[in-house]
């Protein structure tokens, strides 16, 4: 399950420098290191079995615990590909959500009965899954395995010509013909692995992958590897109890504003909404956080947020809540990089 507010707020502070608290748990992050070393080391040399699909696999990942903006690239690839000409399904683990079963993510069902399980559809499925299949146009599969899930989606849709894996990277069971990782603007924080820091590999892992995309970043944390620049763009709102109503920043000028992200950096977020001229209190959550109605506990105009937190916070407020979306754009041309390394290793079936 996703942490508590006060301890995501510790983690934070604890990763972002190298103070006694880091210290203390160097032991254990040794060993963590140790660990994740050594299970690469199995995948690479055959010990344990990666799975090879029919068709290429694309994974996008980090090496930091926590969001950096891979859902929004992931999206973003999903609808340049299919611009494209290709026909891309995407798999993801369904971080935070209620079970670790494979399940197709529908949009549009009950409610009460959303892919068959009970509760919520996002609960059932994640909050990022559903965001994807909303809006991608592509199929999404969710699992634990998430190569079980690549399986289940290319038997339920055959057409499928490629595989997009959000955060899949150190998900070394799916065998991959590109690796994407994505840095944000925290960059690698103390550079120390869990859980005295946040990194899941060593920073050498991001020597190996095909390409680094920053996310706000202002430099990439490695040399030799193609970068490409990602910025998140959008400034429109919508109302989440009537999609119809959308509204431009201007609209909220002057009101009494609350801006709720419970995203993997909610700065990120509350910076966005001041350079759009929105002075906003802000109420900062952990990732995959489930809204209560006493979450939303304050007065004021009007609440902000994104549109991944927005799945979650359907009847809990009193206040009007509106949404805003956002659009990656990255330069140079990702999509064509991507397609052109598929052809360059003839499109054919992952390799480990």
């Amino acid at each position: 399950m996703p942490p508590s507010r006060r301890s995501a707020d510790l983690l934070a502070r604890l990763w972002r420098g190298r103070g006694p608290g880091a210290l203390l748990l160097s032991p254990l992050a040794f060993v963590f290191a140790a660990l994740a070393r050594a299970r690469r080391a199995a995948y690479r040399a055959g010990w344990l079995a990666a799975e090879r699909l029919p068709v290429p696999v694309v994974v996008v990942g980090n090496i930091v615990a926590g969001g950096a903006g891979k859902t929004p690239l992931t999206l973003w690839l999903a609808q340049r590909l299919r611009a494209a000409g290709r026909r891309p399904g995407i798999v993801s683990r369904g971080y935070g959500r209620d079970s670790d079963d494979v399940l197709e993510v529908k949009v549009g069902v009950t409610e009460g009965n959303p892919c068959g399980t009970g509760g919520t559809v996002v609960e059932a499925v994640g909050d990022e899954p559903l965001l994807l299949a909303r809006r991608s146009g592509c199929p999404v599969f969710v699992g634990a395995d998430r190569a079980a899930a690549a399986r289940a989606l290319l038997a339920a849709y055959p057409d499928r010509d490629l595989i997009l894996c959000d955060d899949g990277l150190q998900h070394y069971r799916l065998a991959r013909n590109i690796e994407i990782a994505v840095v944000d603007r925290r960059g690698l924080m103390n550079g120390l692995p869990i859980p005295a820091g946040p990194l899941r590999e060593s920073a050498r892992r991001l020597r190996s992958v095909d390409a680094l995309v920053l996310n706000g970043a202002s430099a990439a944390p490695v040399v030799g590897v193609p970068v490409f620049r990602m910025r998140l763009e959008g400034t429109r709102f919508h109302r989440l109890d009537d999609p119809s109503r959308v509204c431009a920043p201007e609209d909220l000028r002057g009101l009494n504003l609350h801006a709720v992200a419970g995203i993997g950096e909610p700065q990120r977020f509350f910076d966005h909404l001041a350079a759009l001229g929105l002075p906003c209190a802000h109420h900062a959550f952990p990732d995959h956080h489930r809204y209560v109605d006493t979450d939303f506990d304050f007065d004021g105009d009007a609440i902000l947020t994104t549109e991944k937190d927005a799945l979650k916070c359907v009847g809990l407020a009193a206040l009007p809540i509106w949404v805003l979306p956002v659009e990656a754009a990255i330069e140079p041309d990702l999509a064509r990089f991507v397609l052109d390394l598929l052809e360059k290793k003839n499109d054919g079936p992952a390799s480990a």
